[in-house]
């Protein structure tokens, strides 16, 4: 058998290539957008992808079903219950389908979304998707009613259980991703280990539904445009990346890391760095819907960003041009923010999510998650004295004082964070709240 992992280590997407070498077939499981490391790993292990197998369609990123079946004219197959409009043919429960000798059992677990099905593959291992992840479940609030889809995906997770301890577990989802809370980086685990350490697994229902019911992690951005597209009409390559200075209506996105962008950059730019975590992410909740201009240090750099903007439905790109510029951010450190604080000639922006901030922040502070300061300074919530951002280690804290600082608001970054506060003796006040954050 042939079984090879992709994750997606900006999304935390995991996608699959399943086959049987000796017979020279495979297919691909929930396929990114880009395609190219499949049929790279196809072509080395000299076999022909005959299929994509969705187990459901994708809310955070966009699927690579669409240029697999334009390009290659691979046929694409997913559950009857995504109601997709692109030409599929439907899995149906207990199906099994057959790779060469490799045997692929459907199992239909819905509860993600109503169409989830996992793939059982030899007997051996499953491809759980959005159902089960390593230490975790899938969040059941992005399609339906989140109570209907606890309700669905417990029960779903109680059959998986059932598979036998032995079996090997390849999520769909590993840290970094929107699609679950806590779940772990490892890229897989076994049924009988989640059996025992899982708490989605030792859970009865009452308490199952409680938890999902509880804080989940922000929704996707873009989710909408991306369901839209993964259900709808195959979804084409996109033309090569050119190298242009733009027309001047573009939004400037400088991929560039932080010291660099604040050394120098155009006026009016947004700083989301691409060799930064969860890149994507980030710029798809900061951006508006505005064509783009990439800003990189070089074609590699820019090539890379536009890569991972597409894979979250942000194709409207115009081109690249080598960053740089006249405007400029003077960071704050920390031993400079104490006083800054006691002059209340500033405000200073807590930026990070409302969990970590209620784990401890700076007495004094406000508090904004990154992701809600353009729409804030867009509508004048933020306007006034000048701001001082800050998150865990500064990473956020610099993205969002560049989005504010497009917005045309004073605003500069505190670097080293509440980490190097905390490590400096500073003090912190922690916070419990009932409900969570959205």
């Amino acid at each position: 058998m042939l079984f090879l992992q992709f994750v997606d280590d900006d999304l935390g997407c995991g996608s699959y290539l399943v086959g049987d070498e000796q017979a020279a077939v495979a297919v691909v499981v929930d396929p990114a957008y880009r395609i190219e490391p499949y049929l790279e790993a196809a072509e080395t292990h000299g076999v022909r992808i005959v299929a994509v197998l969705e187990t459901h369609t994708h809310a955070d990123h966009v699927s690579g079903h669409g240029r697999l079946a334009l390009e290659h004219g691979v046929p694409v197959r997913v559950h009857a219950a995504a109601e997709a409009t692109f030409p599929h043919e439907p899995l149906a429960d207990g199906e099994e389908i057959e790779v060469g000798d490799v045997v692929i059992r459907v199992v239909h677990t819905p509860g993600h979304r109503p169409e989830h099905c996992a793939f059982v593959i030899d007997g051996r291992l499953v491809l759980t998707g959005d159902s089960l992840f390593v230490g975790d479940a899938a969040r059941p609030d992005l399609a339906i009613e989140a109570r209907e889809g606890a309700e669905d995906l417990y029960h779903s997770l109680q059959l998986l259980a059932g598979l036998g301890d032995a079996v090997e577990v390849y999520p769909g989802h590993v840290a970094g991703s929107l699609c679950g809370a806590t779940m772990s980086s490892e890229p897989s685990t076994t049924i009988g280990r989640e059996r025992r350490s899982n708490h989605a697994l030792n859970e009865d229902l009452d308490e199952f539904i409680g938890a999902a019911l509880g804080p989940q992690p922000p929704r996707p951005p873009n989710m909408e445009r991306i369901v839209e597209l993964n259900r709808g009409e195959f979804l084409a390559a996109q033309a090569p990346l050119a190298k242009t200075s733009g027309n001047g209506d573009e939004i400037v996105l400088d991929v560039r890391p932080a010291p660099a962008f604040g050394a120098g950059h155009v006026a009016g730019a947004v700083n989301v760095p691409v060799s930064a975590s969860s890149f994507a992410t980030k710029a798809a909740f900061v951006l508006p819907e505005r064509r783009l201009l990439v800003h990189a240090a070089d074609e590699a750099e820019a090539v890379s960003a536009v890569r991972a903007l597409q894979a979250v439905a942000i194709f409207d790109v115009a081109g690249w041009d080598v960053g740089g510029g006249d405007e400029h951010v003077e960071p704050v450190t920390i031993d400079e923010l104490d006083a800054l604080l006691d002059s209340g000639e500033f405000e200073v922006l807590d930026v990070r999510e409302a969990d970590e901030r209620d784990a401890g922040y700076i007495p004094g502070t406000d508090h904004m998650p990154y992701r809600k300061v353009r729409q804030a300074a867009e509508n004048g919530l933020v306007d006034g004295k000048p701001i001082l951002t800050i998150c865990e280690s500064g990473a956020r804290a610099a993205l969002a004082a560049s989005v504010l600082k497009a917005a045309g608001i004073d605003a500069r970054p505190v670097v080293g964070g509440i980490e190097e506060w905390r490590a400096r003796g500073g003090e912190v006040t922690s916070f419990r709240r009932c409900g969570g954050s959205s």
